[in-house]
């Protein structure tokens, strides 16, 4: 299945995705105090602190080395996923002796401010391992091109896990927010669970406790390369977590601001949704085009998931953006959550950038250069935390968004560069330019129409007009190559055109 397809049905799959995410969402929001909220986020917030320090280089492993083994063992002897799956165990086994080694830390960090953290500090464990294992599995799915389905589980499944308890909590088969917590903290393994059963039924997963001749001829690369990269991940990780750790930990009502900072995050998630969804899909390929030395396909991989993650970023973006403040007020959320609109301001405009300048960490993290990844990676550790913490101090809730934006402006700043250096790689085309010309057009024209009116035809009819004009620019002026061949396939599909 090539790029594009993985790409467009993981899109699709995402979106649907989308929806059942806004479904939680206004439940979370409108069911659920800040404080409860802001506890959902600290979840992942902890989960994926976890997964930095249990990793220990295993998805770079499975990137980096899958080809080796594909091209040198029949599955059966392919000893890749065992390998993982038992390192992986055992970096979470540190972790959780870590946890309780620095509890009395956490408690004196959060008892004051986010006394919720300290209750439940322990539920977070089978949360983190869930994450942990399945992101181990999913490496290893992308390289089997199983793309699609570990989107299905992440993007749909997972949701859908969580929106089943929120119900039986509404109609109290749950009795309690206490019980629900409890119950949503093996969600995660759920998943995995869910993940291991449809390898095993595809017969893509085999197992064996032989150390195989490629293990063995790579073992010194292997690990002196994964665990230094792993050093790169784990710096990017606790940077993209520390910003939720560190209200939870500093600000009064910490819980209360945590979830307003989550509603926040969940709604810019949804503009960095189709990242995922095109990283999964070329992860696998980019891996084998640096085996194969084709520059001229990583550059088409480079340049194309530029434009097409802009294109989707930007019009999710600038929709959320134009539909804040009326979205809240119509569906009657609760107040507090207005002052999300400034902090996705931020954090929007920084998945915006992220994906605006292609896949770059995927491009150098399976390249011969991976350590360029690690240094931008330390640099991003050195601006986000301290700037975090003292904008936090000042700015509150609003300051760690304030912090991401301009860390990750130098952090994508320095691998643009180095590719276009080392290897006259860049994303960027006329039709970047275009592509930012048009959305601003679309969104001043619905902004000057509609800014005045508020409820829900109006949600829907201020929405409708600018993916109208937004959709129509995008095939009219050919910005993508991608969307023409989707565009035709729909009109087939439709009758709107001879076959």
């Amino acid at each position: 299945m090539s790029i594009r397809r993985q790409s467009i049905i993981s899109s699709i799959l995402v979106y649907i995705g989308i929806g059942l995410g806004l479904v939680n969402t206004y439940l979370y929001a409108k069911g659920f105090s800040e404080s409860e909220y802001g506890l959902i986020g600290s979840f992942q917030a902890f989960a994926t602190l976890m997964l930095s320090f249990s990793n220990l280089g295993l998805t770079y492993y499975i990137f980096k080395f899958y080809p080796y083994y594909k091209d040198n063992l029949p599955r059966e002897k392919n000893d890749m996923i065992t390998i993982a799956l038992v390192v992986g165990f055992m970096g979470f086994l540190f972790v959780m002796i870590g946890g309780f080694v620095f509890k009395d830390l956490v408690v004196r960090k959060y008892s004051a401010h986010s006394p919720e953290v300290v209750r439940y500090y322990y539920w977070f464990f089978p949360f983190g391992f869930g994450l942990s294992i399945y992101t181990v599995l999913e490496a290893f799915a992308w390289q089997l091109r199983k793309s699609v389905f570990t989107t299905f589980v992440k993007e749909i499944l997972f949701r859908l896990f969580a929106t089943i308890l929120i119900v039986l909590l509404f109609f109290r088969f749950i009795k309690d927010f206490d019980l629900f917590i409890k119950i949503y903290a093996f969600t995660y393994i759920g998943i995995a669970g869910s993940l291991i059963g449809y390898l095993i039924y595809t017969r893509q997963l085999h197992f064996t406790f032989t150390i195989s001749r490629v293990s063995k001829k790579f073992s010194k690369k292997i690990i002196s390369s994964s665990l230094f990269v792993w050093g790169g991940f784990l710096v990017v990780n606790v940077s993209s977590v520390f910003d939720t750790l560190v209200i939870g930990a500093v600000v009064t009502n910490g819980m209360m601001y945590v979830g307003i900072y989550t509603l926040a995050q969940n709604m810019s998630g949804l503009v960095f949704a189709p990242q995922r969804a095109i990283s999964a899909a070329a992860v696998g390929p980019l891996s084998q085009a640096w085996k194969d030395k084709d520059m001229g396909r990583i550059n088409r991989i480079y340049q194309r998931s530029s434009i097409n993650q802009l294109i989707f970023g930007v019009a999710i973006f600038l929709l959320i953006w134009l539909n804040f403040n009326d979205a809240v007020l119509t569906l009657h959320l609760k107040q507090g959550y207005l002052d999300a609109r400034i902090i996705f301001l931020f954090i929007g405009l920084t998945k915006v950038i992220d994906m605006g300048t292609g896949l770059n960490a995927q491009i150098i993290g399976t390249s011969i250069y991976w350590k360029v990844e690690i240094l931008s990676g330390v640099i991003l550790l050195l601006l986000t935390l301290p700037l975090n913490y003292l904008l936090t101090l000042e700015l509150h809730e609003k300051g760690p968004a304030v912090a991401n934006l301009f860390s990750i402006i130098v952090y994508n700043g320095i691998r643009y560069f180095f590719l276009l250096k080392k290897f006259k790689l860049q994303p960027f085309t006329l039709q970047t330019i275009y592509s930012l010309l048009l959305a601003a057009v679309c969104y001043v024209i619905c902004f000057l129409l509609f800014n005045s009116f508020q409820g829900f035809i109006w949600l829907v009819l201020r929405s409708s007009l600018f993916i109208l004009l937004y959709a129509t620019g995008v095939l009219y002026l050919k910005l993508t190559p991608d969307v023409l061949p989707v565009w035709e396939t729909v009109k087939k599909k439709l009758k709107l055109t001879k076959q």
